[in-house]
C-alpha cells in the first residue's frame, strides 16, 4: 500500500498542537483561489516542463515519465513554480512503514503526526495503516482535512485519529464554490459531527477579503462547535491571507485583510462561545 507523498517536515509547531511531523500527500479535490500549496492539488503530467529549469540535474526525462532523484534535489522550488498544471515532480510514492521510517529521526522530539495535503482523505487505506502504526508507538495523530470526506461513515479511521483539523473554506453553497468550486454540505456535516463526537481538534478559516463572507462563515462555524468544546477541546484559527506560494494568476487580485478585521472576526468567534481562538 502506498500514497504519493508531496513533502514531509520533520518538526511543525504550526499543524497542531506541539512540535510535530507534518506528512503532505498529494491530490486535493478543491482547488481553492488562494492555495497557498498550489503543487499539492494535481498529479504529475510528465510534461517536462520542470526538467528544464532544475539547476542541479535532480530531475529528468526516461521513457516520457519525469524521473526526480531525492539525493541531488536542493528543495529550490524551481520546478513546480514552473509547474502548468498545479503539481510537482518532487512526490514520492511511500509505504506508511517508509513514512514511520522518516518520522522515528524526529522521536523523541515530537508529540505526535500531522497528515495533511493536498487532502489527505484521498489516501484512506494509507492513512488508517500510517496512523495504526503512529499510535502503536506512542504518537498522537491529527488529520488537516478540508471536509469533504464522510467521516460518520468511517469508525475504523476515527478510531486512529486522534483530532481532525476542518477547514472551514466559507459557510454558504454560493460562497464556497466561488472560492473551492465545489460545495460544502458535506463539509457542514463533518463540522457538527466532529464536534458530537469529540474529534474536532481545530477550525481553520483563511481569511480574503472580498473572496467570500467570511463573518458569516466564522460566526455560523463557532456556533456549531461552541457548544461541545467540553467534550473535546478544539480551536479556532483565524489565517491571514498571504500571497506567498499563491499562484500568479491570483496573487495579483487578492487582498490581505488588516489586523483590525482579523481581531473583528476572532472576537466574534469569541462572542459565540469558542474559549480558544487565535490569529496567525
Amino acid at each position: 500500500m502506498k500514497a504519493l507523498v508531496n513533502k514531509i517536515i520533520p518538526f511543525s509547531s504550526v499543524d497542531g498542537p506541539g512540535n510535530r511531523t507534518a506528512i503532505f500527500l498529494q491530490g486535493c479535490n478543491f482547488n481553492c483561489l488562494y492555495c497557498h500549496n498550489p503543487e499539492t492539488i494535481n498529479q504529475c503530467v510528465n510534461c517536462g516542463q520542470c526538467v528544464k529549469v532544475c539547476p542541479v540535474g535532480a530531475l529528468s526525462m526516461q521513457d516520457g515519465k519525469v524521473c526526480y532523484d531525492y539525493t541531488k534535489c536542493v528543495f529550490c522550488d524551481a520546478c513546480f513554480k514552473q509547474c502548468p498544471n498545479s503539481s510537482s515532480p518532487r512526490v514520492r510514492s511511500m509505504t506508511p512503514e517508509e513514512v514511520m521510517a522518516e518520522v522515528r529521526k524526529n522521536m523523541p522530539f515530537i508529540r505526535g503526526i500531522t497528515v495533511s495535503g493536498g487532502e489527505c482523505t484521498r489516501w484512506r487505506d494509507f492513512l488508517v495503516e500510517l496512523l495504526t502504526i503512529a499510535k502503536a508507538e506512542g504518537l498522537s495523530t491529527l488529520l488537516d482535512s478540508n471536509g469533504s470526506y464522510d467521516f460518520s461513515t468511517d469508525p475504523e479511521l476515527l478510531a486512529v485519529t486522534d483530532g481532525v483539523m476542518l477547514d472551514i473554506k466559507a459557510w454558504t453553497s454560493e460562497d464556497h464554490k466561488a472560492v473551492t468550486g465545489v460545495d460544502n454540505t458535506q463539509v457542514r456535516a463533518n463540522l457538527e459531527f466532529l464536534a458530537r463526537a469529540g474529534k474536532l481538534e481545530e477550525l481553520r478559516t483563511v481569511v480574503v477579503p472580498g473572496l467570500f463572507d467570511a463573518e458569516t462563515a466564522v460566526r455560523e462555524a463557532s456556533a456549531v462547535a461552541a457548544p461541545w468544546q467540553d467534550k473535546h477541546p478544539m480551536r479556532y484559527k483565524i489565517i491571514c491571507y498571504r500571497p506567498m506560494g499563491v499562484r500568479e494568476s491570483e496573487k495579483q487580485r487578492l487582498q490581505q485583510p488588516t489586523a483590525e478585521y482579523l481581531q473583528q472576526l476572532a472576537d466574534l468567534a469569541r462572542s459565540q462561545g469558542i474559549h480558544d481562538v487565535v490569529i496567525t
